[in-house]
């Protein structure tokens, strides 16, 4: 069979593999089609006919992103028309949450990644009175794309919620890039120092040079010198680290310096994905890292 593939039969494919090899299919949510970036899905359904969660209180210790329900709430599209992408959370009553605490400066992070991580992006929905959240679709190219909703029900502990939404085409995945330190993007050079460890707690430090010369004037992007979001590679587990410090507390620098804790839960292939603002835009830097890679060469 030819590389490039029509996406139904890939669809079907991939989650039998996803199924079999990380034994999280009844976890992830469906693979729905989407049109034109329209998703047509909904949740998955328990065997009541009600949403979902975790066998066996797998919820508990799950990375982010792997369940479509947890915890009482529930991701769901919502059919729409004109390239807008849409959905509810639905709470343990069943209804539509409309009440949300900011986190990073944002009620809602709609992050969206291609299930080869060949493309990522990050957009902010906005909220229509009855719950529904909209912004024009983020989806691009055809593939299985993997849409994490990551909020704070008002009330709750934080969440990330994920789905899996399909766009029709033939579709050629990609092979993730060699794992590197330096990584450029729109003629920003960004370095990358430090190991991410399997089950502990990772120091991380990104320096962005532009032209060779150090940038130290990083504008503020959702309450930070820059925002950083870890995919694993297969079940894409989705990893919110956080930034070590912030504008206006006294001590953090607006670069070239960008510092974060990150924390793993398995040995493994991590997509990094770096959100920095600067002249008024915002620009992802994308790297591959191996976790635990430093320890098996020293056994």
């Amino acid at each position: 069979m030819n590389t490039a593939t029509k996406l139904s039969g890939f669809a079907l494919g991939l989650v039998a593999v996803v199924g079999a090899a990380y034994g999280v299919g009844q976890l992830t949510g469906p693979v729905t089609p989407a049109e034109s970036g329209h998703t047509i899905g909904h949740a998955t359904a328990g065997p009541e006919g009600g949403h979902e969660d975790a066998p066996g209180g797998a919820e508990d210790h799950l990375p982010g992103g792997l369940l479509v329900s947890d915890r009482g709430y529930t991701l769901t599209p919502v059919s729409t028309s004109g390239g807008e992408f849409a959905f509810r959370v639905t709470g343990p009553d069943g209804h539509a949450v409309t009440s949300f605490d900011e986190a990073h400066d944002k009620r809602m992070h709609l992050i969206v990644a291609r299930r080869d991580l060949a493309a990522f992006r990050h957009v902010h929905p906005a909220m229509d009175p009855d719950g529904t959240w909209r912004v024009d679709s983020p989806l691009g190219e055809p593939g299985i794309w993997r849409a994490f909703a990551d909020f704070t029900p008002t009330g709750a502990e934080p969440l990330t919620l994920g789905v899996d939404v399909a766009v029709p085409g033939a579709f050629t995945p990609r092979a993730l890039p060699a794992p590197a330190v330096t990584t450029t993007v729109d003629g920003y050079a960004v370095t990358l120092a430090g190991e991410l460890r399997p089950g502990g707690t990772s120091g991380l430090t990104l320096t962005v040079r532009r032209d060779g010369v150090p940038v130290t004037d990083l504008q503020p992007y959702l309450g930070a010198y820059g925002h950083l979001v870890a995919l694993r590679q297969g079940d894409l587990a989705y990893l919110h680290v956080h930034p070590d410090g912030g504008p206006g507390d006294g001590r953090t620098r607006p670069g070239p310096e960008v510092r974060f804790r990150a924390e793993v839960p398995s040995a493994g292939t991590y997509r990094l994905f770096l959100d920095f603002q600067h002249g008024g835009t915002v620009r992802t830097a994308a790297f591959t890292v191996v976790a635990g890679a430093s320890d098996h060469a020293h056994d």
